[in-house]
């Protein structure tokens, strides 16, 4: 036991591996909509979004504990649901996985427009996803040591700018507190939750951690929490020194853009607050899209289909295949949606659908019910489908009126 426990790693440091998971530059996109969509109010929109980030992460911690097998979604769906809702389980995780990361290039593109005014933002996060998808063709993987400068980068840009942000805190900027009404709040938190997706990532511990079934779920806990901490107070400073006015004069006003005008007379740390902020983002661009195209290549392994496992046999399913089909997938949303909210609402759609099919089947569990784990369970659903459901209608909406 004592050589077995030697090779796996402690609660502290699952602890650190899911905030590295879960601390990503979707705070920097997301801020800035939900800001401009929501008002100060839009701390309130977090506050329920981490609310339903933690049940839901509880009970994926419990599905990965009942269940520890390859698959995630997959196996999870297929315990209560078979094969085919399965597959579109781990399908719908897949698709809002790789919108997410078309609206990072969009944010890429943003952010490196003020850096290359000359050329449209578009243009930039068109040549930003190219290079990357090149670079991952051809194999070039951040190494251990730059996923931690990626870390140290992302972390830096929340802790300068919290910083930066608390020395010109103004209390009339809370006021009108929710300038578009109540039901922006709720509305607001499909996009407070995109900041906070990530955490499925840390249940892939449970083979490596000693004690698992203790300490994921307190790896868990603990990791929402600091990051929770991170993202509110990082949150709440936006919202204190920097007036609605800005963030309303374009849904794509960016950080940096903000920054810039709050504090003009600081434009060094502004530009070393976007240098990092662009690091983050195609740091972690880079890196998603080759965890994506394991995904992909593990998912098509799940059908049931001879001329699929053909093309396996063949060497034609590879890594580089899965990198273009991510490729591919992300340039049409690059091009096809326009409305950065959008892609929130079609993440979320993704994403959410793929989380509740996936803890349901912890209700078909008859041992659950007995030891009450059930609660967190349907406490993770009602909020899941809430925001679920806000993200149908806005897609609804937003169908109708185009």
């Amino acid at each position: 036991m004592a050589t077995e426990n030697a090779s796996k790693i402690g609660l502290t440091t699952a602890v650190i591996v899911g905030m590295n998971a879960m601390i990503g530059a979707g705070i920097f996109s997301m801020t800035s909509a939900l800001a401009s969509g929501t008002g100060p109010a839009s701390i309130l929109s977090y506050l329920f979004a981490f609310f339903a980030v933690w049940f839901i992460a509880q009970s994926f911690a419990r599905a990965a504990y009942l269940w520890p097998q390859e698959g995630s979604f997959y196996t999870y769906t297929r315990q209560w649901a078979g094969h085919t809702v399965a597959l579109i389980s781990a399908g719908a995780y897949i698709f809002g996985f790789l919108i997410a990361m078309a609206l990072l290039c969009k944010i890429a593109g943003n952010n490196l427009h003020d850096v290359f005014p000359s050329i449209s933002s578009q243009h930039l996060g068109l040549i930003t996803l190219a290079l990357l998808i090149i670079l991952n063709v051809a194999g070039a993987m951040l190494s251990q040591v730059g996923q931690y400068i990626l870390i140290a980068f992302t972390v830096f840009s929340l802790c300068a700018t919290t910083l930066l942000c608390l020395t010109k805190i103004n209390l009339a900027n809370l006021t009108p507190f929710m300038p578009y009404g109540p039901m922006s709040v709720i509305h607001g938190t499909r996009i407070a939750i995109f900041g906070l997706f990530g955490f499925e990532c840390i249940t892939s511990l449970f083979n490596i951690v000693i004690h698992p079934e203790k300490n994921v779920p307190k790896a868990l806990q603990y990791c929402l929490l600091l990051v929770g901490i991170i993202y509110f107070l990082f949150i709440g400073s936006i919202i204190l020194s920097i007036p609605l006015s800005v963030f309303t004069q374009s849904e794509s006003v960016t950080i940096p853009q903000a920054l810039q005008q709050i504090f003009p007379h600081n434009k060094f740390i502004v530009y070393l607050i976007t240098f990092s902020i662009l690091s983050a983002i195609i740091g972690t661009i880079h890196s998603m899209i080759w965890s994506g195209s394991e995904l992909i290549v593990s998912y098509f392994k799940m059908f049931k289909s001879s001329w699929i496992n053909h093309a396996y046999k063949q060497g034609y399913m590879t890594q580089q295949a899965g990198v273009l089909f991510c490729g591919i997938i992300m340039l049409v949303c690059f091009l096809s949606i326009q409305n950065i909210s959008l892609f929130f609402t079609l993440t979320n759609i993704g994403l959410l659908f793929a989380f509740i099919t996936a803890i349901t089947a912890l209700l078909f569990q008859p041992e659950e019910w007995k030891s009450g784990q059930n609660i967190k369970t349907i406490l993770g659903l009602i909020t899941a489908l809430i925001i679920f459901g806000i993200s149908i209608q806005d897609l609804i909406e937003k169908f109708i009126v185009s």
